[in-house]
């Protein structure tokens, strides 16, 4: 294991010149200290967990020290933001510091988030607040500890810096890791501005250092689009099997590598609801939860615009034609999981899509079901779901079915309980949860998000004594506003 100030840097991304990013020095923030951090994610770059007692991880985490090797960089793209094309984005709060390797030779991008003022900040300030990265470091790392692919966060750094959103709050500081921090609209920015040899060298930089299976291939870009299309399609499934609503799906926020990127406002869903909208900024409804697999179709229709210099318009298609079966072949996989089947079967699409029609407008906890239904044999456990049902005599139609499907697989209720509880998480990070513990932080208390944060990072288990985050959520806490404001 190493000390902090023994990372190993191999910056290949700034090497790619200022076409790419420009150097920019973080603007420290006041009187930094750390408020959370991830032993997990400490764990990637080989760093032991003492290492949040040392002060030096607030300093680095608040832009007052550097590392040694650290090159700090704000990254240019453009994007589509709610459907129409920006053509200049760039890091306006971010720093990449630069490209960490780790004893197992994995590279891990570090990255500033709130870091102050670039030349992308455009009219913002460059800063980020308290609240707003709570609430990604939480979310990286409860998606993580549930198996879905995302960015990580190592620390969040808090200080009395005041900025302005809708009120005055105080500044805080992300650092947060990925294997890369190439969106889609990295492609579109050297793409629509017509920079041709850029967009090239982009392309050649992604597949070397992400996609080096590509290479081998007749033709790489061609097998670069598709691998991004079946890896935003399998994160599309887990998503949707999970309820987890992203908020602000613009192309910009879009991760090459399919992970979870970028979080703004998002949400796990509380009572199901299809047409749920988590960003109050949304006016639209565009990233509905039940638009965002139309959404994240769109956004790779718009990558693949950006490859026409490299990949035929029918290649394009073909692989982009892939999308929605590949996502339906493996949400169906996930949600037979969550249902504790074990085997495929010819119905079991219509079995999951009228269970998820009966739990529309039924105020049915989404996570909740899941869990509960494999607590006791189906009989039982059904008997106490119905309860939170409206159409009591399409539930028991359904129950039917589902327990005459789970009889033609055999096996103990032990062992479906042990299967089920496995993928249904019994902890899951809601709004309110997160608000009760941003508002403790924002007094200066940190022990409930490090609290939290620890329940969540063991989602699946049984936790005795921390039973209360398991609970439902209280009329209040279903509809707290989440806006793009951070």
């Amino acid at each position: 294991m190493k000390n902090l100030d023994e990372l190993h840097f191999d910056n290949r991304y700034a090497r790619l010149g200022n076409a790419f990013s420009v150097a920019v020095a973080p603007d420290p923030i006041d009187e930094p200290r750390l408020v959370v951090a991830s032993e997990a994610a400490l764990a990637l770059l080989d760093l032991e967990p003492a290492v949040q007692d040392d002060p030096l991880l607030a300093q680095l985490g608040s832009g007052h020290r550097l590392w040694a090797g650290a090159e700090p960089r704000a990254m240019v793209y453009s994007g589509h933001q709610f459907g129409v094309y920006n053509p200049r984005l760039g890091d306006g709060r971010g720093l990449l510091l630069g490209e960490v390797i780790n004893a197992a030779g994995e590279y891990w991008d570090l990255h500033l988030k709130g870091a102050g003022l670039t030349p992308y900040s455009r009219m913002g300030d460059g800063r980020a607040v308290l609240r707003s990265t709570i609430r990604e470091f939480l979310a990286s790392e409860h998606l993580h500890a549930l198996g879905i692919p995302t960015s990580r966060a190592l620390c969040v750094t808090g200080s009395t810096t005041p900025v302005w959103r809708e009120r005055q709050e105080s500044a805080a500081m992300l650092l947060r890791l990925a294997p890369s921090h190439v969106r889609f609209g990295h492609f579109e920015y050297f793409y629509y501005s017509d920079q041709r040899e850029q967009l090239r060298i982009l392309a050649e930089h992604v597949l070397r250092c992400h996609f080096p299976a590509c290479l081998e291939q007749p033709a790489p870009h061609a097998a670069l689009f598709r691998e991004v299309v079946e890896r935003t399609a399998e994160l599309l499934a887990y998503w949707q099997a999970y309820g987890f609503c992203h908020g602000v799906m613009n192309t910009d926020n879009m991760s090459i590598l399919g992970i979870t990127f970028d979080y703004g406002p998002y949400a796990f869903l509380d009572d199901f609801d299809a047409n749920h909208v988590c960003n109050h900024s949304d006016d639209s409804g565009r990233y509905s939860f039940s638009n965002q697999v139309p959404i994240a179709h769109w956004n790779l229709a718009a990558l693949a615009q950006a490859l026409t210099p490299f990949v035929s318009v029918d290649e394009l298609r073909a692989s982009l034609g892939l999308f929605l079966p590949l996502f339906q072949a493996h949400y169906l996989d996930l949600m037979r999981r969550r249902l504790g089947l074990a085997s495929a079967a010819e119905g079991d699409q219509e079995l999951v899509q009228r269970l998820l029609q009966l739990m529309q407008g039924s105020a049915v906890d989404y996570s909740r079901f899941f869990r509960q239904l494999g607590e006791e044999a189906p009989e039982q456990a059904l008997r106490i779901l119905r309860e939170d049902f409206v159409d009591l005599a399409g539930f028991d139609a359904w129950g039917a079915a589902y327990r005459a499907r789970v009889d033609s697989e055999g096996g103990s209720q032990a062992e479906r309980r042990t299967r089920m509880h496995a993928v249904n998480p019994k902890y899951v990070l809601r709004n309110y949860l997160a608000q009760q513990v941003i508002e403790a932080a924002e007094q200066g208390d940190y022990a409930p998000v490090r609290e939290l944060h620890a329940v969540l990072s063991q989602p699946y288990a049984e936790q005795p004594g921390m039973e209360r985050y398991a609970e439902r959520p209280p009329e209040w806490g279903k509809h707290l506003e989440i806006s793009c404001s951070s």
